[in-house]
């Protein structure tokens, strides 16, 4: 199989970013002709055209779009492994690699990585957001130490993880002073008809708040769906509508996003795990972060 000549694949990624060869010679301080001939010989030996011309500028083909996907990783992992080494000569430090799942409050996530900010160690945090599975696939992958989640890892699956619930947080709902006005009185009967922003299906805690929802005899206005929590909070502190969070989290909340609580959906909760490779010697922050909490580490897909 012949390898790819990654002189050239960085040639690319440097056009496909600054979309004109010009201004990526400009970048590269190199001749526009020496990038044009590397370019030509990468395509030859893909067996595929890249870029297509679009008035004065370079358009990705969708060989080009594919290309640069890998490129990016190829590229992003480079630089990584350069800041690694640049900081290995500091046996202190220590790097935990995090992923939140973006259906989890972020003003929960900090709250509980910030636990391990007390270890004696110097800690760098590495967050990273996404969905689910990915952030699965990235731990698989070891490009993550840990993935927050809103659920366990699947039993009877092929990756070897371990699942932590880090615990349940009663959850309630809140709303700017302008709704809270509104609504507050009488609550809960007062929901119906209400507008209320809430988190898309994929989110574990949708299925609990319409069962609590449905056992109350309450149908409010949904409004809104989200399947980022940060995005849910941003409509809910512009006034959209009702939204809920963890009451754990309610001097946060009227800080940081002008609302309060109207009131707890009792036996509703948010529940946290936190995800992690099986190994024998575990990162210890996680085992901090795991730590924290009563509950025991069930490993999954066994």
């Amino acid at each position: 199989m012949t390898q790819i000549n990654y002189k050239h694949l960085h040639y690319f990624w440097v056009v496909a970013q600054e979309g004109s060869i010009t201004r990526a010679a400009e970048r590269l301080d190199v001749a526009v002709q020496t990038i044009s001939g590397q370019l030509s010989l990468l395509e030859k030996q893909l067996g595929k055209t890249l870029f297509n011309s679009q008035g004065r500028g370079l358009v990705l083909s969708d060989a080009g779009r594919t290309t640069l996907g890998y490129a990016d990783q190829i590229f992003q992992l480079g630089e990584a492994l350069v800041e690694a080494l640049a900081h290995s000569d500091n046996p202190s430090t220590l790097r935990l690699r995090a992923g939140i799942s973006d259906g989890i409050p972020k003003l929960l996530a900090y709250r509980l990585l910030s636990s391990v900010t007390s270890m004696p160690a110097d800690i760098r945090l590495v967050c990273d957001e996404g969905e689910f599975e990915t952030l699965l696939a990235d731990l698989a992958l070891h490009r993550l130490d840990v993935v927050l989640t809103d659920r366990a890892a699947t039993v009877g699956s092929n990756l070897k993880v371990f699942s932590t619930r880090l615990g349940d947080f009663a959850t309630g709902l809140f709303a700017t002073p302008e709704l809270h006005a509104r609504y507050a009185e009488g609550f809960p009967a007062s929901l119906n008809g209400a507008p209320m922003l809430l988190p898309t299906r994929h989110n574990a805690l949708r299925g609990r708040i319409e069962r609590w929802l449905e056992t109350q005899h309450l149908r409010p206005k949904i409004v809104g769906e989200f399947e980022d929590s940060a995005l849910l909070n941003t409509f809910g502190r512009g006034g959209l509508g009702i939204f809920p969070a963890p009451i754990l989290l309610s001097e946060q909340i009227a800080s940081q996003l002008n609302a309060q609580a109207l009131g707890e959906m009792q036996g509703v909760s948010e529940q946290i795990y936190a995800i992690s490779n099986e190994r024998r010697i575990r990162h210890p922050a996680v085992e901090v972060l795991c730590a924290a909490t009563p509950q025991g580490t069930t490993p999954a897909g066994l």
